[in-house]
C-alpha cells in the first residue's frame, strides 16, 4: 500500500491562521455537523444561504500566508518606513511607555481582548482605571467632571462645538474658532458643522475679542487652544469671560502634559476642556488610534458626550464601579443620545490613566519640567544664532521665524534624518517630548549654522536660561492628590496592582464573552505584535510621505482586498470607529443625492 504523503505547502499550511485563531478543530466541527444533522459545511451553507446570494467565483485575493510569514511581510513593510526624530508637534508627540504598562497591558489579552465594559460586574477592573482617567484629566484640567475618553482631540472638539450649540443661550448659529488651532480640529469642525446646520468662522483671537472685529460676530460657542499650535502659550481667562458674557460657551483644547506647568483652564473659567492624552504614554501611531478627553462643569452633566465612569455599590452594599451616564450605547435610545459618533478608547485611556500612576505627580511634573527645559535651552541657542523666535511664552513649541528659507532649512534637517514643521515659507515649527536628548539640540543647531558647535554649549546655556511661564499663566494648585497617584511608582508594585484589576475582568484570556464582537477582541497575538514595533508605532502623521511607504503599501493593499471583498470601486480607511464609519458613510449617501441635483 502506498503512503499518501502531504506536500511541502500543505505541511507548511497546517500550521494556520485560521485554524488556531478562529477553529473550531476537526472534532469540534464533526460535532457540531452530527448536532445540526448535516454532512459537511458546505451542505450546511447549501441549506442556509439563498442561491441568489451565494457568489459564483471565488474572490481574487492572494493565497493566505503562514503567520511568521505574514510577520515576515509586516516587518518589511515596518522597514520601509524611516523613523525621523519628530519635531513637528501640532498635538502628536514621543513617548516613552513604561515597559511594565507596554509588556502588561498593551501586550496582555487579558487587556486587549476585554470587550467595552458593558457589564460592570464583569468589568470592574477596567472600571477602576477609568475612574481614574476621569480624575486624571479632571485634576489637570481643573475641570469638575470628566468622561472616560473619546476617540481624538479633534473629535471632541466637535462634540464640545455641538454640546454649546444645545446649551448655549445664544440665538446664533456661529461657533468661533481661534486660528491657533491645529489643522486637523479645523477639518473636522468644518465636516460636522455642516450636518449641524453651523457656521464655523476661524478668527485671529490673540488680542482678543475686541481686536478681532467682524471676524468675531455673533457666534454661540469659542474654542481656542492652549497651548496654541504655534506654541504660543498666553492668558486666555479674558477671552473666555468675554465669551460668557456673550451668552456663549467657551471651550479650550488643551495638553495633559502641558497643564502640569500652565494654570489649568478651568481656573480662567472654561466651560469645557477637550485634548488628547496620547502624549501619556501612547504612541503616535502614524495618527491614532488615541484616547481624547473631554471635561466639563457639573452643570452640563447630562449633555457630556461618551461614558462616565461613576461609584456606585453592589446588592451586598459594597462599593462597585458602573457606567452611570452613557451617551451612545446599544441600550440607549437614538432620540435620547447627545451624539451618535462618539466612542470611547477603554485601552489607550487605561494606558494613559496607569502612564500618570506610574509617574505619579512628581514624575509628570519632572517629565514636563524637562520638556520645557529642552525648549528653553533650544530657543535661546537659536537667539544667539541670530534667528528670530516668535513665540515669547511656549511649553513646548516654538515658532521660528526663517525669511524664505523653511523649505530648505527643513530639508537639511531632514538630512540629519530630524522632521520639522513648515508653517509656510517664511516660518518653521519646531517641538519637543518626553524622547528628546541633548544630541537632538546639537543637531539641531548645526541645521539653522554650521557655526553652533563652536558658539553654543548646553550646559552653560542650560544655567543662564529662565522661566518664560510666569504670573497667572503659572500653575499653583496641586494634581493627581488621589491616593492611587501614590502607591504604585515601583514596577513590582505596578504588576501586582495590575494583576489585582485583571482579576476583577472578563476578556478572552479567562472566558468568552457574551456580547457583540466588536474592539479589539478579535485580534490574535500576531497582529498585535507589529503594533509595537517602531517602523509602525512612531511615525508622525504629518511626516513627509517618502518617509511613510511601508504604510502606503499596507493601506493600498488593505484597500484592494476590501474592494474584492465588499464588491465596492474603492474604500476608505478613515473613519476610526463604527460610529464614525456609519456617519461617514450616511454623508457620502448625502454627497451623492447632492451630486445630482437632489440635495
Amino acid at each position: 500500500m502506498t503512503e499518501t504523503r502531504p506536500s511541502l505547502l500543505e505541511l507548511e499550511m497546517r500550521d494556520d491562521f485560521v485554524r488556531r485563531h478562529i477553529g473550531p478543530g476537526e472534532s469540534q466541527l464533526a460535532a457540531m455537523m452530527e448536532a445540526l444533522e448535516v454532512d459537511s459545511l458546505e451542505t450546511l451553507i447549501d441549506q442556509t444561504v439563498p442561491a441568489s446570494i451565494v457568489a459564483e467565483e471565488p474572490l481574487e485575493l492572494p493565497d493566505p500566508v503562514p503567520e511568521r510569514q505574514a510577520l515576515t511581510d509586516l516587518r518589511r513593510m515596518s522597514n520601509r518606513n524611516e523613523v525621523f526624530v519628530s519635531m513637528i508637534g501640532m498635538g502628536y508627540y514621543g513617548t516613552v511607555i513604561p515597559t511594565v504598562i507596554l509588556r502588561n497591558v498593551l501586550e496582555n489579552p487579558g487587556w486587549y481582548t476585554a470587550y467595552t465594559p458593558y457589564q460592570a460586574e464583569v468589568s470592574q477592573g477596567r472600571l477602576e482605571v477609568l475612574l481614574n482617567f476621569q480624575q486624571m484629566v479632571m485634576d489637570l484640567t481643573g475641570m469638575e467632571i470628566a468622561n472616560a475618553s473619546l476617540l481624538d482631540e479633534a473629535t471632541a472638539a466637535a462634540e464640545a462645538m455641538a454640546l454649546s450649540h444645545r446649551v448655549s443661550k445664544s440665538k446664533s448659529h456661529r461657533f468661533l474658532v481661534d486660528l491657533d488651532c491645529h489643522p486637523q480640529t479645523l477639518a473636522v469642525l468644518a465636516t460636522r458643522a455642516r450636518t449641524l446646520g453651523i457656521e464655523v468662522a476661524i478668527a485671529d483671537l490673540s488680542n482678543g475679542l475686541e481686536a478681532a472685529g467682524e471676524q468675531a460676530g455673533d457666534f454661540f460657542g469659542l474654542l481656542v487652544q492652549y497651548p496654541g499650535s504655534s506654541g504660543a502659550v498666553r492668558d486666555v481667562a479674558p477671552l473666555i469671560a468675554e465669551a460668557q458674557g456673550r451668552g456663549a460657551l467657551a471651550t479650550v483644547a488643551s495638553d495633559l502634559l502641558a497643564l502640569a506647568l500652565l494654570t489649568p483652564p478651568g481656573e480662567m473659567g472654561a466651560d469645557i476642556v477637550v485634548g488628547s492624552a496620547q502624549r501619556f504614554g501612547v504612541p503616535m501611531g502614524y495618527g491614532g488610534p488615541h484616547a481624547a478627553f473631554f471635561a466639563t462643569k457639573e452643570a452640563h452633566k447630562r449633555q457630556v458626550p461618551g461614558r462616565i465612569i461613576g461609584v456606585s455599590v453592589d446588592s451586598t452594599g459594597k462599593p462597585a464601579l458602573r457606567m452611570a451616564l452613557q451617551t451612545r450605547e446599544q441600550h440607549i435610545r437614538r432620540e435620547k443620545a447627545t451624539s451618535n459618533i462618539c466612542t470611547a478608547q477603554v485601552l489607550l485611556a487605561v494606558i494613559a490613566a496607569l502612564y500618570a500612576i506610574y509617574h505619579g505627580p512628581d514624575g509628570i511634573r519632572k517629565i514636563a519640567a524637562r520638556v520645557h527645559r529642552m525648549t528653553k535651552i533650544m530657543v535661546a541657542g537659536l537667539k544667539r544664532l541670530g534667528y528670530e523666535v516668535e513665540t515669547e511664552c511656549f511649553f513646548d513649541t516654538v515658532t521660528v521665524r526663517v525669511p524664505g528659507q523653511a523649505a530648505r532649512i527643513a530639508a537639511k534637517a531632514r538630512e540629519s534624518r530630524i522632521n520639522l514643521r513648515v508653517v509656510d515659507a517664511d516660518r518653521l515649527g519646531v517641538s519637543f517630548d518626553e524622547t528628546t536628548r541633548r544630541g537632538n539640540l546639537e543637531a539641531l543647531w548645526t541645521v539653522f549654522s554650521s557655526k553652533a558647535p563652536k558658539r553654543l554649549d548646553i550646559d552653560r546655556l542650560d544655567k543662564e536660561v529662565e522661566s518664560v511661564i510666569r504670573g497667572p499663566l503659572r500653575r499653583s494648585s496641586d494634581y493627581l492628590t488621589h491616593p492611587v497617584f501614590a502607591l504604585y511608582h515601583g514596577e513590582t508594585e505596578m504588576l501586582r496592582y495590575l494583576r489585582w484589576l485583571a482579576a476583577k475582568d472578563i476578556a478572552l484570556d479567562r472566558s468568552m464573552i457574551p456580547l457583540g464582537s466588536c474592539t479589539m477582541k478579535l485580534n490574535a497575538s500576531t497582529e498585535m505584535i507589529p503594533i509595537t514595533w517602531p517602523g509602525f508605532s512612531d511615525i508622525h502623521p504629518f511626516c513627509p510621505a517618502s518617509q511613510a511607504e511601508g504604510y502606503k503599501r499596507l493601506f493600498a493593499e488593505l484597500e484592494s482586498w476590501l474592494a474584492e471583498i465588499t464588491g465596492f470601486d474603492a474604500i476608505s480607511l478613515q473613519p476610526n470607529a463604527g460610529s464614525q464609519g456609519e456617519y461617514a458613510g450616511l454623508l457620502t449617501i448625502r454627497a451623492f443625492h447632492a451630486a445630482r441635483g437632489e440635495g
